[in-house]
């Protein structure tokens, strides 16, 4: 046992020369900062000597100025961990150490001094870093693995998806095998009933409804009927006369046979209110007849038509903006007679009514329908700068729909145009023959001279309502008549085409032209 006052430190292993010049003695040490085991020894203790014969120890100068004792550090963690006791963290004064025993070996050049901070630290990393107070087992030791906590929750994800799988399978299984899984009636049915088929519906959605009506006992069921029939997937959106309590394969049959479906309204451009009577006698429908035929429909023994009559009444008294009008149409329609207030306010096209509705519902349906497509049109807005109303351009191109053909429309609106600006006459033989039930584009002399708001050979301007129902075409040629300077036309070949001219005795020689092509 030693004065040490570490306690008593083992044997020194022989050190070997590790500076670059083969150097003896110590070989200086950077200094670790901030561990508690590098406690410097007292100034006054003299560094320990290892030559072949007892020298005494060089005494080295006293530093310039005391450096203050360090301040105990906690220690710092370490993978390794020591066999002996700490060292104190504190500077203590010790003795010096033993006097160096002689060892026998060969005469070596003294070392050069050593700096004190240097000389210290080696001393101290000697003592307490020596790999002899350390256990190995902890150095060798792997760290601690991190938890993967997203590979955990993907495992979850995927166990609960395998999980589903199964669940669906077996529940598709039992279906299939064990025969059970809906419900379904026998037989076509029983009572008539109506049913709507929407817009983009798919067969699962139209079970659904079908389902709802009680028409079949399950969608189930008439979504496998539908998968033997392709025609399923063809069914147009409108209205379809079925039955309660069919089974599903009657339903499909009878959903996909084209006299299921009723209350389909088509309205062509240039049909008017009112029947048109042709040359040959033969009656054209107009919107009020055509209305009241895709109203009908048996049901139970009962029609459901409603009378043109009785659809001619309410557009003459119901409040039109109720009806779906736009106001700026319903404001002048208002002004004209009741049976033609609507007149051109229903616009070409495909529409589905519902047999069973009373005059006012189909009359609502389709003005508000129609309200939309003539707000694709880009009325009201679209006749700003033209220099007429809305209204009005919907009467000019009312009278271009029943005066040419599409070819010509652009013309036709300039000729309509040109002679309002001139303040002259119309000069229309259709205005005339809209109150006389007649599609010609002709007229007589009487004709001409019987007095009326639509006789635009007797008064001056546009007539008070539009004279039919005008195309998106004959819209847009009122909205952007074509440039020219033309102020008559006349038709000039059985085509339909027309030949316009500036002056009337151009148009006079057109007149005879046609003639004799047989154009009219």
């Amino acid at each position: 046992m030693t004065d040490d006052p570490y306690g008593e430190r083992p044997a020194r292993r022989p050190r070997q020369p590790r500076d670059p010049r083969q150097q003896p003695g110590p070989v200086p040490r950077t200094r670790r900062p901030g561990d508690p085991r590098r406690a410097r020894p007292s100034a006054e203790q003299p560094p320990a000597w290892e030559p072949d014969e007892p020298r005494e120890p060089v005494r080295r100068p006293a530093p310039p100025r005391a450096r203050p004792p360090r301040r105990a550090e906690p220690p710092r963690p370490s993978g390794r961990r020591h066999l002996e006791e700490e060292p104190p963290t504190e500077v203590i004064d010790s003795p010096p150490p033993p006097p160096p025993r002689p060892r026998s070996r060969r005469a070596e050049p003294e070392p050069e001094p050593v700096p004190e901070d240097d000389y210290y630290d080696d001393l101290l990393e000697d003592e307490y870093y020596d790999d002899e107070y350390y256990d190995d087992e902890y150095e060798d030791e792997p760290p601690p693995r991190k938890r993967r906590r997203g590979r955990r929750v993907l495992g979850w994800v995927a166990a609960l998806a395998v999980i589903g799988l199964l669940a669906a399978g077996a529940f598709y299984g039992a279906q299939e095998f064990l025969g059970f899984g809906y419900d379904d009636y026998e037989g076509s049915g029983e009572a008539d009933i109506v049913v709507q088929v929407a817009e983009g519906n798919s067969t699962n959605a139209i079970g659904a409804k079908l389902q709802e009506a009680g028409v079949v006992a399950s969608a189930k069921a008439f979504v496998e009927a539908s998968e033997d029939d392709d025609r399923v997937r063809s069914v147009q959106p409108g209205y379809y006369v079925l039955k309660t309590k069919m089974s599903g394969a009657s339903a499909v049959a009878r959903l996909v046979d084209p006299a299921a479906r009723k209350g389909v309204l088509q309205i062509r451009g240039g049909t008017q209110l009112d029947d048109i009577i042709q040359p040959d006698k033969k009656v054209t429908d107009g919107v009020y007849a055509l209305l009241s035929k895709a109203s009908c429909a048996d049901l139970n023994g009962q029609s459901t038509c409603v009378p043109p009559d009785a659809l001619r009444q309410a557009a003459g008294t119901a409040d039109l903006t109720a009806f779906g009008v736009p106001p700026w149409a319903a404001e002048q329609a208002a002004k004209a007679e009741p049976a033609r207030r609507i007149e051109g306010l229903v616009a070409p096209g495909v529409y589905d009514v519902k047999p069973g509705w009373n005059a006012q519902e189909l009359l609502g349906a389709v003005l508000k329908e129609s309200a939309t497509r003539l707000q694709a049109t880009g009325l009201p807005k679209a006749a700003d700068g033209t220099g007429r109303t809305p209204y009005q351009i919907l009467t000019i191109a009312s009278i271009i729909e029943r005066e040419g053909v599409k070819t010509d429309f652009g013309k036709v609106s300039r000729v309509i145009f040109n002679r309002l600006g001139k303040d002259m006459k119309l000069e229309m033989d259709s205005t005339i023959n809209y109150v006389l039930h007649r599609p010609v584009v002709t007229t007589t002399p009487e004709d001409r001279a019987k007095a009326g708001p639509y006789n635009t050979y007797l008064n001056k301007g546009l007539p008070p309502t539009p004279i039919s129902a005008p195309s998106e075409e004959a819209v847009e040629a009122a909205l952007k008549p074509a440039e020219g300077e033309w102020l008559f036309f006349v038709k000039c070949e059985k085509n339909g085409l027309s030949c316009f001219a500036v002056t009337n005795d151009e148009h006079e020689q057109n007149k005879r032209d046609a003639r004799a092509r047989g154009a009219y």
